[in-house]
């Protein structure tokens, strides 16, 4: 079973390519940016606001694919580090803060679903709307879409349920004969006639891409929404230009217009029951520079035809709601209805009121770590782990001889489980070594020495108490030095959980290491230390206590003998 793991952490190394571990800021380099906020009465903000900062900063960081990058909270400010990355490029990454965009829906597409969910669709219904309060729905007619609300609170219903549009039958569906006649072309045509190649589907079929930037359609064409890494979470989208963009669940993509409202033209967002019903809602208001020209953006909404009657709202490159408009709002407050519930109302009526970040946030400090600096501290680590593991050998050697061949052989088992989880940890799961992780590490090869002292020591005082026979000893010993050192790696494992939960930064990376290395220290003490001992009973240089076997007479008795057989009263 070990020597199966060992081959499974290495061959995903191999299979990866990925020989050597990831080495975190401290090491590797990288730059801290610490921002801080700036209020109006120079007062403390509101803790929900920063955690919400640190959510969509956090977003917009991992959505550059920088990996191991750290968003998090000191008091009041917030605390970026970011591995491996050049101080321009990490400036640049925080110095725009996430904002939200209203932009007119020019294009909509379904993207591919489950069989099983297209066959349960429900009967198609328009999506969300957006009305001004208290304002009267229009009456229909020609070419104005239907107004109705979608229980899922997304412009999507409609699109996934309607039908493919088909090409034309003079363009597909028909050929010409001979005469000049048309002739309609079957599947089970003959043979013999003459066959002609059909026209390549259009991509572009029942879109309206007039005004649409032919390079915004190549990107609308090639995006990808199936594929959550592949959204564009955390892109900043410039907002005086065109946009190709998902949904936030991948469900339909879309081709959206210049932003002609910004988060900051909002005032409040709330969520809330609509007066008389019991139906949730999200009221929208306006600052005064904003309500006009979100009344201008409904009003050219209302005024075209689906899909362009919708106004998608725009997070960090992502479509949260892309309601139908289905009257001018002016005045400058809106309501967004949608079947929502409460949770789904409050959410997005939080997205709409912190995507904007309403605090200002001034860069504070900027560090760069150098990455020779890093070199050094790994260096200076390597060598203390390298003396530390000099001196337990050595130890081992001259205090217990033969046997501490069994404590060498497990070091270096531990040390291979340990390297190769650390590689695969970091190119599968994004673990970056730094220093707390290599003093966790150092610190650790005492912790495993521990365990193998505590089995010997028990095979010694069952030699002592006069059993015939080495191998006897070793089972008696097993097992009472198992029970022993379980107790002590969970000591060990629970402070190490409890540290990791508790702390941050570099404490938690020195817990991670100490659990990470308490859990193979079972693994080879109950794999290879406890097998390998007993293996080495059956040996002749063992079992008969060699001087150098470290299982001699003169160690194992004070009163002498332990190999031979100790004769008793009785017996003489």
């Amino acid at each position: 079973m070990l020597l199966a793991l060992i081959l499974a952490l290495g061959g995903t190394m191999f299979l990866q390519k990925a020989y050597t571990p990831k080495l975190g800021l401290d090491l590797a380099g990288g730059t801290t940016v610490t921002l801080s906020p700036v209020t109006q009465n120079g007062a403390s903000p509101p803790e929900e606001i920063l955690d919400r900062a640190v959510n969509i900063i956090r977003d917009r960081v991992n959505g550059t694919g920088i990996s191991d990058a750290e968003v998090a909270k000191s008091g009041d400010n917030i605390i970026i580090s970011i591995p491996g990355v050049g101080q321009n490029e990490a400036i640049q990454l925080v110095a725009t803060t996430a904002e939200l965009r209203f932009r007119q829906v020019l294009a909509m597409q379904a993207t591919q679903i489950p069989q099983e969910l297209a066959t349960n669709a429900p009967t198609p219904t328009a999506s969300p709307s957006a009305s001004a309060t208290g304002s009267a729905k229009p009456s229909q007619s020609a070419g104005t879409p239907a107004p109705s609300a979608s229980p899922t609170g997304k412009a999507l219903s409609s699109a996934l349920t309607a039908p493919t549009p088909q090409p034309s039958a003079t363009q597909s569906d028909q050929k010409q004969d001979k005469k000049g006649q048309n002739a309609k072309a079957t599947p089970t045509a003959s043979p013999t006639a003459q066959a002609s190649t059909p026209p390549a589907q259009d991509p572009n079929a029942g879109i309206n891409t007039e005004g649409i930037d032919p390079a915004v359609l190549k990107q609308f064409q090639a995006l990808d929404c199936t594929d959550p890494k592949k959204r564009g979470q955390g892109v900043q989208d410039d907002p005086t230009k065109q946009f190709a963009a998902c949904d936030a669940d991948g469900s339909a993509k879309y081709v959206l217009d210049v932003a002609k409202v910004v988060g900051t033209d909002i005032d409040t967002a709330s969520a809330g029951i609509r007066q008389g019903t019991t139906e949730w809602i999200v009221q929208l208001d306006f600052k005064s520079k904003g309500a006009g020209e979100w009344s201008k953006l409904t009003t050219q909404a209302y005024n075209s035809q689906e899909p362009r009657n919708k106004v998608a709202v725009v997070l960090d490159g992502v479509v949260i709601t892309a309601p139908n408009i289905i009257s001018p709002i002016p005045g400058g407050r809106a309501e967004i209805t949608g079947g929502f519930t409460q949770a789904s109302a409050t959410t997005l009526a939080d997205q709409l009121k912190y995507g904007a970040l309403p605090l200002k946030f001034n860069r504070s400090s900027v560090d760069t770590v150098s990455s020779t600096l890093g070199q050094d501290q790994l260096r200076g680590g390597l060598i203390a782990g390298v003396i530390g593991l000099v001196l337990v050998v050595l130890y081992c050697l001259l205090y217990y001889r033969g046997l501490g061949i069994v404590a060498v052989l497990s070091l270096v088992v531990a040390t291979i489980l340990t390297y190769t989880s650390v590689v695969v940890l970091g190119h599968n799961a994004n673990f970056r070594l730094s220093l707390p992780h290599i003093i966790g590490l150092v610190v650790s090869i005492g912790i495993t020495a521990d365990s193998f002292i505590v089995y010997f020591e028990r095979i010694r005082d069952e030699m002592k108490e006069g059993r015939r026979s080495l191998r006897a000893a070793v089972e008696v010993a097993w097992v009472r030095a198992r029970r022993t050192i379980l107790i002590a790696d969970a000591v060990m494992f629970i402070a190490a959980i409890v540290l990791y939960f508790l702390a941050v930064g570099g404490v938690a990376g020195f817990a991670f290491a100490m659990g990470l290395t308490t859990l193979i220290d079972v693994v080879v003490v109950f794999l290879f230390t406890k097998p390998f001992i007993a293996l080495l009973a059956k040996v002749k240089f063992f079992a008969k206590g060699h001087p150098l076997s470290g299982l001699d007479a003169e160690r194992m008795s004070e009163a002498g003998s332990t190999t031979g057989r100790t004769t008793t009263p009785q017996e003489a």
